[in-house]
């Protein structure tokens, strides 16, 4: 069991606990974190899994966790594990089964005062146009031979039809597509699985929100990336949907014969792995990569829905309709990176599992415009919360490999949260507040309660306290559309 009492407090946003604590830890864990937060994590079992992924042959660093920590599948979520690209494992846990979860976030010169009697006829265009839920399908029907062109493009297919602008590439991570994806890595489960649910958003916390650009901090920065104070905005929060969860299951399944193969121990079996540059490794990578692609070609397609709606409904009404894309980033992905270990430039494999890549000033890999400010990180809130824009710093490439918070994180499972919350009470507070929901299910929309998460704005306060990130703007929902 740990205690508070165990961890080194290296500043009040900081903490650390040794490779000491436990004979098999390789590397210690290192939390950015307030002490409050942290004692709440220490109720779920995030801890105990951060110490289980420094035992992973080949992790190098710290095993990294940000103060939206909560218990996951393997490695907590909130969790950041990098190892070696030579001698080091890759583990499906500790990057989730929706590969490459993300968010997008799209801009407007829309004034809120302009259009705020226009506001719920907005998000019921979004739900109309955006089709969402459990299993849900758009409507695009795709060809194997399309899906698999997707999986090995990404968002460059939507480019090619139509559905994305050159902008939107250059400001989406990795322009939208990551090397290396091989489609003939997928198994037919998950081709059959994707091939219905391009441009759909999924159910659980996913959702597509409008927001209002409430507090900018950083007035230069935040013209940069788009953004304005007073202004409407668009955030589309979702990731690979069933071709994702299958290419993890089947990994999983895969890696568990995997680690006796190659006689790697590990104490949990959720944390089940292959070395790199196995055949196995390199199948779900490639697999994984593919998904990853899948994903940003999602976002993409739903942004265009998203600006068909907007066009639907304030055409004529409004000088400039148009929403611009700030950025696209992931929070479930594995990504190879070289980053400083002990002074050194090392080749390794990020594992960010509901962590998001937060590259400084000058880090390789970001667009153009962002060179000097840092690259755009997205941190959605939870309905009723606000959302903020941050900025990666040099820091944050110097002491969590490039990463940030994700969201606010869990404080109750979605079990608890739809025992204790009735969805009907929910949205009808929220409706008090000015919030307009479209939502599938109000047990769905239950589990999702602001009460059910933590304090965005304190998670905040920390990343931002521990100089992983600086403040850019802060947004307020007005209308939310929820699977």
């Amino acid at each position: 069991m740990v205690e508070i009492t165990d961890f080194k407090k290296i500043s009040n946003f900081e903490w650390e606990l040794p490779s000491g604590f436990r004979a098999d830890m390789r590397v210690p864990v290192r939390i950015f974190s307030t002490r409050k937060m942290l004692e709440q994590s220490l109720g779920d079992l995030s801890v105990e899994q951060a110490i289980n992924a420094t035992t992973l042959p080949g992790v190098v660093g710290s095993v990294v966790v940000m103060p939206d920590m909560h218990q996951g599948y393997g490695f907590p979520i909130g969790g950041v594990a990098a190892t070696d690209f030579s001698t080091g494992v890759i583990s499906p846990g500790g990057i989730g089964y929706d590969i490459n979860c993300g968010v997008r976030l799209l801009s407007s010169q829309i004034p809120y005062d302009e259009v705020k009697d226009q506001i719920q006829l907005l998000v019921m265009a979004l739900n109309h146009h955006c089709p969402s839920g459990v299993g849900s399908e758009g409507g695009i029907h795709l060809s194997i031979k399309e899906l698999e062109e997707i999986c090995e493009s990404g968002s460059r297919w939507a480019l090619k039809k139509g559905f994305a602008t050159e902008q939107d590439l250059r400001r989406t991570e990795e322009n939208g597509c990551i090397v290396g994806a091989n489609a003939g890595k997928l198994s037919d489960r998950a081709k059959k699985r994707g091939l219905p649910q391009l441009g759909t958003l999924g159910s659980g916390n996913h959702f597509i929100e409008i927001d209002l650009v409430e507090q900018v901090f950083d007035d230069q920065t935040a013209d940069i990336f788009g953004l304005k104070q007073g202004n409407i905005a668009v955030m589309i929060h979702c990731g690979s949907r069933g071709l994702g969860h299958q290419v993890c299951s089947d990994a999983v399944q895969s890696f568990q014969t995997s680690v006796h193969k190659y006689g790697i121990k590990i104490p949990d079996r959720e944390l089940v792995c292959a070395p790199i540059n196995s055949p196995e490794g390199k199948d779900y990578l490639a697999a994984m990569r593919a998904a990853a692609n899948y994903a940003f070609c999602n976002r993409q397609v739903l942004a265009h829905l998203a600006r068909q709606a907007f066009e639907q409904i304030l055409a004529g009404k409004v000088k400039n309709w148009h929403l611009y894309q700030v950025y696209d980033i992931a929070h479930n992905i594995g990504k190879i990176e070289e980053h400083l270990i002990d002074g050194e430039l090392v080749q390794v494999c990020v594992h960010r599992k509901g962590a998001t890549r937060a590259f400084g000033p000058g880090a390789v890999g970001i667009p153009e415009e962002f060179a000097k400010t840092g690259q755009p990180v997205l941190v959605p809130g939870s309905m009723g919360t606000s959302s903020w824009v941050l900025a990666g710093t040099k820091l944050s490439m110097e002491r969590s490999f490039g990463s940030s918070c994700h969201g606010a994180g869990r404080l109750m499972s979605r079990q608890k949260a739809k025992k204790s919350i009735r969805g009907d009470q929910l949205k009808a507070d929220l409706e008090k507040k000015g919030i307009f929901i479209q939502a599938g299910s109000l047990a769905g929309l239950a589990e999702e309660a602001p009460a059910a998460y933590k304090d965005v704005d304190q998670v905040i306060e920390a990343v931002t306290g521990a100089g992983l990130t600086r403040k850019i703007a802060r947004l307020i929902p007005l209308a939310v559309v929820k699977g």
